[in-house]
């Protein structure tokens, strides 16, 4: 697709959410929430609707519109999904994203540079599966939890809903709305490390028809980790209009900006972490260089419209704007066997981005018989632009790597930064992809229900290398089938099968620059296979499990008679089990959290290194997260978090072996007065030395220390 083209399809986007001209009124809440700090009574008239689709009691949600894009509680839903409440984020008190996500079953964090979030679920590791309110987004940054109402993480590959990618599942942040109820909320914290953070949420009725509502935050802290140090400071102001009964315009504008030290952790040494009992600060390369930096514009308009014939209208439409950069020095090998010698090598990035997104469902109920439909019909359209250019480190101006002692990392040669000719990427981009959809939710009667959809995706993709002016494109057509089946012998007990697919174009998870050998590459394709069980044990705990297979065809095994194109024989594949509870165990007692299996395997070999039979990078075959909250008085309650992870592999040539742990995390609340709480949270309370995560044999960061925060909320 040229730029003309591009310019079209831009403008039909536009377009396609300019023509949907409303949208449907929406109840933002049925109950006010009990007093901050009160110990909850379990009664369903607790329960509150929040923004899409929602329906929430502590840690426990019970409906979502985001895993079918409809509407549909979770007991209904033929698929994995775990949700974090707001609850839950404000008890843990994490401010990071995939931090905050170490407490979801089946979900490990990976490094990703130390400058963006990035996990690994069931077995796919990924920087771009993350979306808002069911709308990519897909840059690499850190993500904050200021204005977010809850966390949800669907799993196992469903292009159907997502589009591209999402081999292992997705990870969604539901924002805070304007819901027409008065907020006002201040949120005050301090640390260890120099930790410091301020947020604030104010809301009200402008009038009966239309809702302010504003979201801000500011933190200027440190971290564990030597040098480390990070500033971050947003804004989030949004509108809701009810237009008339049948019609609700939401507006959200978010600045958002964040810059800290980026630091790629310890290298290894005989095949495991080197000294990283010794190592938990120290940091390897030259302080002077490394920083990251995204400053994000995002502007959301969200039309809602039911018509006279009972058909329902949802139109998104989201622009973003990203200016993004990170530039890193880093352990570039392991320290040799004398332990004398480790080299450090550096690189820049930049990875500016800007996305256009519109997606407009249609939504409509009816009979056959007496059988009930929810019938889904959408279209989505794209268009995403930027640059990658990157730059090899040089010290002294001259060599790109420096040797340094193990034992004193720290360097302070000076590093330039240039564009090492073909091996640097310096490359604008230009994506472009429109998808159509249909989807039937079918009730035959109370006992069984069936769900099926197909998706059809165009993504045309051109990379233009900027030193040369030529380009490469690829055009991909892809179709993507969803199909589930739900049993339920009683109301409160589900029983579910589903099959599903989804597509990575062959541009990668990050789209970017694209060779000769990416342009000929086919998508890889993912397909999950998964049975499973939720179990309504209360009105305000669900019990789940489920098992399942996911395949990963067609990964890339570099061509040894032709370097730079692949071999498209790579394959893995994951077979897991995943059991989850959350909610109520009594009414002073909360729970979140449970047990995966996940045996990930290279099922044929994706490089020289990676061959069959080995196990997949930074995927444990036992992983357990556990947090609870006990409410012992009306004013005090403690907060109790477990979790273990067995042992692991740096990367999946296995060479580089990444020992288990146990931590334990611990929060103290106490209810000043019906609008004051103050908390203090410790985590890894026991102080214990661990591996918490890697992003390749030599990039490996421990575990924090024992480390204390402590917050005041204030309600007024």
């Amino acid at each position: 697709m040229d730029r003309h083209s591009h310019s079209g399809l831009l403008a039909a986007l536009l377009a396609s959410t300019v023509l949907a001209t409303a949208a449907q009124a929406q109840t933002a809440r049925v109950e006010a929430p009990a007093p901050l700090g009160a110990p909850a009574s379990t009664t369903l008239e607790q329960l509150s609707v929040e923004g899409q689709g929602g329906v929430t009691v502590g840690y426990l949600t019970k409906a979502t519109r985001s895993a079918s894009k409809t509407d549909t509680l979770l007991i209904d839903t033929p698929k994995s999904v775990t949700i974090v409440t707001q609850e839950q984020i404000r008890d843990q008190n994490f401010q990071n994203l995939t931090e905050q996500l170490r407490y979801v079953p089946g979900v490990i964090p990976a490094q990703g540079e130390n400058n963006r979030d990035e996990v690994v679920i069931r077995g796919q590791k990924s920087n771009a599966d993350f979306f808002v309110n069911g709308v990519r987004d897909d840059v690499q940054y850190f993500r904050d939890l200021y204005n977010i109402q809850r966390i949800e993480v669907l799993k196992g590959p469903d292009s159907l809903i997502f589009g591209r990618g999402g081999g292992g599942g997705v990870v969604n942040r539901v924002l805070k709305e304007a819901d027409g109820y008065r907020v006002r909320e201040i949120v005050a914290g301090g640390g260890q490390f120099g930790d410091k953070r301020v947020a604030v949420d104010v809301g009200d009725r402008v009038s009966d028809s239309a809702f302010f509502r504003l979201n801000g935050v500011f933190e200027d802290s440190g971290t564990y980790r030597q040098f480390g140090e990070l500033t971050r400071y947003g804004f989030n102001p949004t509108m809701t209009f009810l237009i008339d009964p049948q019609t609700t315009l939401k507006l959200s504008y978010e600045y958002f900006h964040d810059d800290r030290f980026p630091d790629r952790g310890i290298p290894s040494q005989f095949g495991r972490a080197y000294r990283y009992k010794q190592n938990i600060a120290t940091f390897f390369g030259n302080p002077d260089v490394n920083f990251t930096k995204v400053d994000a514009n995002i502007a959301t308009a969200v039309l809602d419209h039911t018509f006279d014939n009972g058909v329902q209208l949802r139109s998104q439409f989201r622009f973003a704007d990203y200016d993004r950069f990170y530039r890193n020095t880093l352990p570039g090998g392991a320290v040799n066997n004398a332990g004398t010698a480790v080299t450090i090598t550096g690189y820049r990035n930049e990875t500016n981005r800007t996305n256009y997104f519109s997606q407009n469902d249609f939504t409509y109920k009816f009979l056959t018989g007496d059988i009930k439909h929810t019938l889904l019909g959408g279209v989505e359209l794209g268009y995403q632009e930027g640059i990658v250019f990157r730059q090899t480190g040089f010290f002294n101006n001259v060599a790109t790597s420096i040797v340094v002692n193990p034992l004193s990392p720290v360097t302070r040669v000076p590093v330039t930064f240039r564009n090492n000719g073909g091996s640097d990427a310096n490359s604008r981009y230009d994506l472009g992809l429109a998808a159509v959809y249909a989807q039937d939710q079918v009730e035959i009667n109370e006992y069984l229900q069936l769900i099926g959809g197909l998706r059809y995706d165009h993504f045309d993709f051109s990379a233009t290398d900027r030193r040369t002016n030529v380009t490469n494109a690829r055009v991909d057509d892809l179709l993507s089938p969803r199909a589930g089946i739900v049993l339920k012998p009683l109301p409160n007990l589900a029983f579910y099968g589903s099959y599903s697919v989804s597509y990575l174009p062959s541009s990668g998870d990050q789209i970017g620059a694209f060779t000769p050998g990416l342009v000929i590459a086919q998508p890889e394709r993912f397909e999950n296979t998964e049975v499973g069980v939720k179990y309504d044990l209360t009105p305000s705990i669900q019990l789940t499990a489920a098992a399942y297979n996911l395949d990963r065809f067609n990964q890339r095994l570099a061509d040894p008679n032709n370097p730079g194109f692949f071999i498209l024989s790579g394959k893995t594949n994951t077979q897991g089990f995943e059991i989850g509870a959350n909610g109520y165990v009594t009414d002073w007692w909360q729970i979140a959290g449970g047990y995966s299996f996940t045996d990930a395997r290279i099922d044929s070999a994706t490089s020289a290194t990676i061959v069959k039979g080995n196990t997949v990078g930074l995927v444990p075959f036992n992983a357990v997260s556990l947090w609870n909250k006990f409410d012992v008085t009306r004013e005090f309650s403690i907060g109790i978090g477990y979790i273990y992870q067995g042992h692991t592999f740096a990367t999946s040539d296995d060479t580089i072996r990444l020992p288990g742990y146990n931590r334990f995390d611990l929060g103290l609340f106490y209810k000043i007065s019906d609008t004051v709480r103050a908390q203090v949270n410790i985590e890894n309370i026991f102080d214990r030395g661990y591996i918490y995560t890697a992003d390749n044999n030599n990039n490996i960061t421990p575990g924090a220390p024992r480390t204390v925060r402590a917050q005041i909320i204030v309600k007024f």
